[in-house]
């Protein structure tokens, strides 16, 4: 579902948009407001409901028309490169966080293997680590991912949401290159490495949304979040079966290498491709580049020289969200990072077809996904407050 029949996705004239208090886009400003806040919480698991309340309380404000030309498609406008963009981050975001959990059940696992005379030889697991210290070594990434949630909004607002985003996945990216040496060096340097990376990856979710605070239109929030926030349930799908893919028939080492030189390459596309504001693109056309900063210049931007952090931490609402946000992440993580153990352990299930089975919930997720963050659009088109969005896409 569409929240507003713009001229560009429906392929009719466009309609004359009402007066906007911009400038000329000839003149490119520096820089629209926004509605987001960088710092917020990190709405990771909640795409829909969280792209809803990237708003106020009101219902969205009315869409003006996208003056592009009839016929315009959508992998011609910037707004869409960089949210496809973005999906392929949080692809790598969680190709990245998820690969160990794989390769730690080909890493503790005694293998056979046939000689050329046909003898069948066992192979002991290459590290003897029990039950407990592979959940250390599992959750060691969150122990550094929850410090810099907050940090991670401060930095995109102070040094750009695009350039801490992209440096942030590149620099976890390097280090999951330099894991499989480092894992053999000891489990005490592994586990300070993954603390490492989760404090790389912990800023990539604020930082996201300062990049949507001045790329996405407000009636197209929602839809733009789910796009990129859905690479993440991607990533999930793909780097679970994959992963044990490669631990069976190339080594474990292979599913380290093999996402850490893919992520790399995105990076490079990224620095390529989404630039920090729309006027500073030069691919994009001055009707795209109209059409954004008008319908920004819409929103209402508070101007605080003080973050009220008392109100904050005393608003209901503020601790309804954390508690449900608390409760999703327990489910979500513990399946991610136990399930392939659980099924080598107890169901004694084969590595390849452990990772397959892993990768079924996030399917159904991506699937709901998408149809949420439409939904949402529809719904604060007129229809419904943001709040009221949010707490019937939550429900």
């Amino acid at each position: 579902m569409r929240s507003s029949p713009v001229a560009d996705e429906c392929g009719e004239a466009p309609r004359p948009s009402p007066p906007l208090a911009v400038s000329s886009c000839a003149s490119r400003p520096a820089g629209p407001g926004t509605g987001l806040s960088a710092a917020g919480m990190e709405g990771e698991h909640l795409p829909a409901a969280a792209g809803a309340a990237y708003g106020s309380t009101t219902p969205a404000p009315p869409a003006h028309a996208d003056p592009s030309a009839p016929g315009w498609r959508f992998w011609r406008r910037r707004r869409y490169v960089v949210a496809a963009m973005a999906f392929l981050g949080f692809f790598n975001v969680y190709a990245l966080r998820v690969n160990l959990s794989v390769a730690i059940v080909a890493m503790t696992t005694a293998t056979t293997t046939t000689l050329g005379n046909g003898t069948t030889v066992q192979v002991p697991a290459e590290f003897d680590w029990d039950s407990q210290t592979q959940g250390l070594i599992l959750s060691s990434f969150f122990y550094g991912y929850i410090v810099t949630q907050v940090p991670g909004g401060w930095l995109a607002a102070r040094m750009g949401g695009s350039r801490v985003y992209g440096a942030g996945l590149a620099a976890t990216a390097v280090l999951t290159l330099l894991t499989p040496p480092i894992a053999r060096a000891g489990t005490a340097w592994l586990i300070a490495v993954r603390i490492v990376e989760g404090l790389f990856e912990g800023v990539t979710y604020p930082c996201i949304h300062a990049v949507w605070a001045r790329w996405a239109p407000p009636a197209e929030r929602s839809r733009l979040a789910t796009i990129a926030f859905s690479g993440s349930y991607a990533g999930t799908v793909v780097s679970l079966p994959l992963s044990g893919v490669l631990a069976a028939h190339l080594g474990w080492p292979s599913i380290f290498y093999l996402f850490g030189v893919a992520a790399l390459v995105w990076y490079a596309f990224w620095l390529y491709l989404v630039k920090e504001n729309p006027e500073d693109d030069p691919q994009i056309s001055e009707e795209e580049l109209h059409y954004i900063q008008s319908t920004l210049a819409t929103v209402p931007v508070p101007k605080l020289t003080q973050q009220p952090w008392g109100k904050f931490l005393t608003s209901m609402p503020v601790w309804a969200i954390v508690a449900a946000h608390f409760s999703e992440n327990w489910g979500f993580y513990t399946l991610l990072t136990q399930l392939p153990t659980f099924m080598k352990d107890v169901l004694h299930v084969e590595i390849e077809q452990s990772g397959f089975l892993s990768a079924l919930p996030y399917i159904c997720m991506s699937v709901i996904l998408q149809a949420a963050g439409h939904l949402a659009d529809w719904l604060r088109a007129g229809r419904m407050s943001t709040t009221a969005a949010s707490d019937f896409i939550s429900e």
